[in-house]
């Protein structure tokens, strides 16, 4: 109640005028949040004696759109409604609803109060927000966010002072304010537990609205005491499938200490000891019996976990649930910030991706060998919604032809010669409720790219060898180096396929490109040498970056892992000196004669092939071509040696070469 004793109707019209007046509430007359209010009336240009002549009221039309746009809350309150107003029947009293703007949407009453309710406007397609009709409790309610009760004079109006009013918000399961649900009646019909009782039906329909939208979702039902589990008086949460919190009824709120604005930025692990993985597995065995879970202040709730079917299917084949739902972390935090060096470009590109985090639209990322392609993935699927779930990565270019079927789409027992007698559930499995990476998507065999193309249509897996087919669920990231479009018009890729990958290209910038160089170096510097912090000449840095990098970050990274390991005990700056032999042939040109002192033991013996330098002029296919050539020639001819030093992989180095 607003407040704790009533107050004679005499002090409170006198207050009510000594507030008109200029002058002060005294606090011990008037409960602080009807004093809010009164001093928020006032500001609305309202008065005491304020009649109906700027009062809003939907017209038959108006009336009939708005309560179509909130037919959902409509539906779900009206059952409670009616057997609210069967517990206050027969005392001078009426049932309302009114939505998030303070509009009346549905009432029910006593005859014999209907008449004057109709006197103040209380019937459906009336407005009582504060700003119209001054302190009442559908009004007050909205703006103090709480249950009310504003009795007689508390009304700021005094043509209300008549009406005692109980009135309680109605929330989403995501705190969404949908709705107020009051009683009012005659103020000579008091009762004290009416605000209780309003309290108490507006959470009954917040249970029934929840129920309905979160009815696909994982659910911990919760109670201090394992038999209030089902009452009203348990707490819902909804969970996502990596086990954040994506909607929760009032009751869970307060006992996981939450509150709504948490909703969607907490995962359940951080307020019970459980993780989403354990609360499946117990939903999949159908234990009936609840689980004891302990709050980080050691207390205990007790707790009941409902799947949807699909979800408990998908955990006994050890995969997650079917939805892909729930919060990306905040750009500030994700994965792809960690990357973010800033580049320009690279930035405006990993923008994109998040944008489509969570959705099921396929990202088809080209680039160079070695731009990052698999460490870009990897970041997307750290920054969606399933990155508690696996991220499943496949070379399609490194997977020999006769094996990548079996790899991609598993095998029953016997299937072939040689076959495991378990069988393999195949990577495509493994991959479900996560991401599926596949790198070089161009040199998947035609073959295989029908089946996966059915894959991708049906999201069903049938593995070698027979055995029913398996439901599948993931986000799906491909990459390739090639021009898969003019691959797909020569016939080269399948072009259906083609179009189902490409959801949204991204195109990753190489190396020789990117304008934070200095900074991408400085990071790698962190990551590969540790403590204490790693420096590099500036004379040096300088050539590095007017080198082409044929092997982009991949190789990059390399060179600076060789020179990292090259420093002595007590160095901290990278130098000409901890360069590869190969690296100091290649940039020496590119850097100038003073690119490294005379006495440097590292350039003693000139190297017996120098590259070409980078004239205006030269291609960069030839400069790429002349570090291949160097690096085969530092290797004595061993490919695999050569295509270590460039950062490359050996079917990259053919391709070159080719």
């Amino acid at each position: 109640m607003a407040t704790t004793h009533p107050v004679p109707g005499p002090v409170l019209r006198e207050a009510r005028l000594r507030l008109q007046q200029g002058g002060t509430l005294p606090l011990e007359a008037v409960d602080e949040r009807v004093a809010r209010s009164w001093q928020r009336s006032l500001a609305a240009g309202l008065t005491p004696a304020s009649g109906m002549h700027h009062v809003d009221h939907l017209s038959g039309s108006e009336l009939r759109q708005s309560l179509a746009c909130n037919i959902d809350l409509i539906n779900h309150s009206q059952p409670v409604m009616e057997y609210l107003f069967e517990q206050v029947r027969h005392s001078h009293s009426m049932v309302v609803l009114a939505d998030r703007h303070g509009t009346l949407m549905h009432t029910l009453g006593d005859a014999d109060f209907l008449g004057k309710a109709e006197r103040v406007a209380l019937q459906a397609g009336a407005c009582w927000h504060e700003s119209q009709r001054g302190t009442n409790a559908i009004g007050t309610a909205l703006a103090e966010a709480c249950g009310i009760e504003i009795h007689g004079p508390e009304h700021y109006l005094e043509r209300n002072d008549f009406l005692t009013c109980a009135a309680s918000p109605i929330v989403s399961a995501t705190g969404e304010l949908l709705g107020i649900l009051d009683i009012s009646g005659d103020q000579r019909s008091h009762h004290p537990h009416t605000l209780g009782l309003v309290n108490t039906a507006a959470r009954m329909i917040e249970n029934r609205l929840f129920a309905t939208t979160c009815r696909h979702s994982t659910c911990l039902h919760l109670h201090p005491q394992a038999h209030g589990i089902g009452t009203l008086a348990e707490g819902v949460v909804a969970l996502s499938e990596d086990g954040w919190i994506m909607g929760a009824n009032r009751q869970a709120l307060a006992w996981l200490g939450l509150r709504h604005q948490d909703i969607g930025a907490t995962p359940i692990a951080r307020v019970l000891d459980t993780r989403i993985d354990a609360l499946l597995a117990r939903a999949a065995s159908q234990h009936d019996s609840p689980l004891v879970l302990h709050r980080k202040d050691g207390s205990v709730l007790h707790a009941l976990v409902r799947a949807q079917p699909g979800q408990r299917v998908a955990m006994r084949s050890t995969t997650a649930p079917r939805r892909s739902t729930g919060p990306a972390t905040p750009p500030e935090q994700d994965a792809l910030a960690q990357l973010d060096t800033g580049d320009a470009a690279w930035r405006a590109i990993a923008d994109k991706a998040r944008r489509v985090c969570g959705k099921p639209i396929p990202l088809l990322l080209h680039g160079e060998s070695g731009v990052g392609k698999e460490l870009f993935a990897r970041a997307v699927h750290d920054s969606s919604p399933r990155r508690h779930r696996p991220f499943v990565a496949i070379n399609c270019a490194a997977l020999p032809e006769h094996l990548i079927e079996s790899e991609l789409f598993g095998y029953s027992p016997g299937a072939f010669t040689g076959a495991r007698k378990e069988g393999s559930l195949g990577r495509l499995r493994e991959a479900d409720g996560g991401t599926l990476f596949l790198d070089e998507i161009g040199d998947m065999p035609l073959a295989l790219q029908t089946r996966l193309l059915r894959v991708l249509q049906e999201r069903q897996v049938s593995p070698l060898g027979g055995g029913a087919a398996v439901a599948v669920d993931f986000a799906l990231i491909c990459a390739t180096h090639q021009p898969l479009r003019e691959a797909a018009e020569a016939g080269r890729f399948r072009a259906d396929l083609y179009y189902r990958l490409n959801g949204l290209t991204l195109i990753l910038p190489p190396l020789r490109q990117r304008s934070d160089f200095e900074a991408l170096t400085r990071k790698l510097l962190r990551e590969l040498g540790g403590e204490p912090p790693l420096d590099i000449a500036p004379d040096l840095l300088q050539a590095l970056a007017a080198y082409p990098w044929p092997g982009n970050l991949r190789q990059y990274a390399s060179v600076l892992r060789t020179a990292i390991a090259l420093l002595d005990a007590g160095e901290t700056t990278v130098d000409w000196p901890h360069l590869p032999d190969d690296m100091l042939a290649l940039l020496r040109p590119a850097a100038g004669p003073q690119a490294a002192p005379a006495s440097s033991p590292a350039l003693a013996t000139p190297p017996t092939a120098m590259a070409p330098s980078m004239g205006p002029d030269q291609k960069l296919a030839d400069i790429s071509r002349a570090a291949v050539q160097q690096a085969i020639q530092n290797a004595r001819g061993n490919l695999s040696a050569a295509a270590r030093q460039l950062g490359i992989s050996r079917q990259t180095l053919y391709r070159k070469l080719g």
